[in-house]
């Protein structure tokens, strides 16, 4: 395949600093639709009453759109052959258009379902694209860069629990403000300069996606992603549920306690994912990724079986959980980015996030079941797995001639 590197002008300093934060914030208000509906359906159970298996489903089903749409992006390279702004920006202002749709619709009807469905296949465009756009900008701290992009999906990803904290917040305009921030992101992002490691590949190619699992190296990235994932988004799914039903437990009747405590959790993380890049780049990826799964899958093993025990003891290891969860997070894409060919990186990353995201369907769907039937101490300790399976992977990376490319030769 013919590849050319788009000319691009000598960046200065400023034009970095300032396209960085700003696929940072285009980050950050994007990713509130995210988690809207587990934030907003609260509230919505107070009107009409919803199962376990409804509300795991609203989030799981954004997964399933998420993953198809990724899917489809990787097979068509869309990422690395188009200008990763306009599908930025088209993303975005999809994601808002289908947020807001569900004001208008039966909270969490079948209409609500596909709307989900739709804003998962949208976020598709938005991830992985501003990965992308993020690491044109790398200059040997590829590691930091990529923890502060995740560590903006993490705030994101936390700001509908936010919204649901005050009395006078309810679903409408969580909903509603999710919306805003996504449509104001897709402005945003069109202010963006690309760095000048952005290169663009001329033409499709599909033979570009077979590499992400025919690669032993980048395959067991992606294994130690998929362990990663595993735990991930079915932790910042359910945790809000365990903290209301410890309160409720504990004889704790203060509305606004557990979406705060919520909030802390995950936004917590935006700490690690910066701390976890700035370690990575120092001290080696797979070093950061093997120690953050490890602490991240004893609070998983430990916190579930304090259900309904003091309160700010659950707060404290759940936040030594939310900021070691996503420690790592970014590390993985950091080392698909270094162990991939300068022109095939968008594609390589939705591979690896797809997959990912694809794993997060059977543990989200499946909490509801494990915790109704065995408990949260069984529910949260099932996570523990995908961890140590992580670990694992990323300790047969570490011995791969292949890793000293990572981290400038540390690993």
């Amino acid at each position: 395949m013919t590849l050319q590197q788009e000319t691009l002008p000598i960046p200065r300093k400023r034009s970095r600093t300032t396209s960085i934060a700003l696929i940072l914030l285009c980050q950050v208000l994007t990713l509130a639709v995210w988690f809207a509906s587990t934030a907003a359906l609260p509230s919505i159970a107070t009107l009409e009453p919803i199962s376990g298996a409804r509300m795991a489903a609203m989030t799981s089903i954004l997964q399933v759109g998420f993953v198809l749409g990724a899917l489809l992006s990787a097979l068509l390279n869309l990422s690395d052959r188009f200008d990763p702004r306009n599908l930025f920006a088209i993303s975005a202002t999809a994601a808002a258009a289908t947020t807001a749709a569900l004001l208008v619709v039966q909270p969490v009807g079948n209409m609500a379902l596909i709307l989900r469905f739709a804003t998962g296949i949208s976020l598709a465009g938005i991830y992985p694209v501003g990965m992308r756009m993020v690491a044109s900008w790398a200059k040997h701290d590829l590691g930091k860069l990529v923890g502060l992009l995740v560590g903006a999906l993490t705030i994101g990803s936390a700001l509908p629990h936010l919204f649901t904290i005050g009395a006078a917040w309810d679903w409408k305009l969580v909903y509603a403000v999710s919306s805003v921030a996504a449509l104001s992101a897709a402005g945003l992002v069109k202010l963006v300069q690309l760095g000048p490691g952005f290169t663009r590949a001329q033409r499709f190619d599909p033979h570009v996606a077979k590499a992400a699992w025919l690669k032993r190296p980048v395959r067991l990235a992606n294994l130690g992603y998929l362990g990663h994932m595993w735990e991930l988004y079915a932790m910042w799914a359910w945790i809000g549920a365990f903290f209301r039903a410890s309160l409720h437990a504990q004889g704790i009747d203060q509305p606004g306690l557990a979406p705060a405590a919520t909030f802390l959790v995950i936004a917590a993380g935006a700490l690690g994912a910066m701390l976890g890049g700035r370690l990575a780049d120092r001290y080696g990826r797979t070093a950061v990724t093997i120690w953050s799964m490890a602490i991240s899958g004893a609070c998983a093993l430990s916190v579930g079986w304090l259900f309904g025990g003091p309160p700010l003891l659950i707060l404290a290891v759940a936040v030594v959980w939310g900021i070691s969860i996503i420690a790592d997070s970014a590390q993985f894409s950091a080392c698909v980015v270094e162990l991939s060919p300068p022109e095939s990186v968008g594609t390589m990353l939705t591979i690896q996030i797809c997959m990912g995201f694809a794993v997060t369907l059977v543990t989200i769907q499946s909490m509801d079941f494990v915790v109704s039937n065995f408990g949260w101490g069984i529910g949260f300790t099932m996570l523990a797995a995908g961890p140590l399976f992580g670990c694992f992977a990323m300790w047969l990376l570490r011995r791969d001639p292949a890793s000293h490319a990572l981290a400038n030769g540390k690993k």
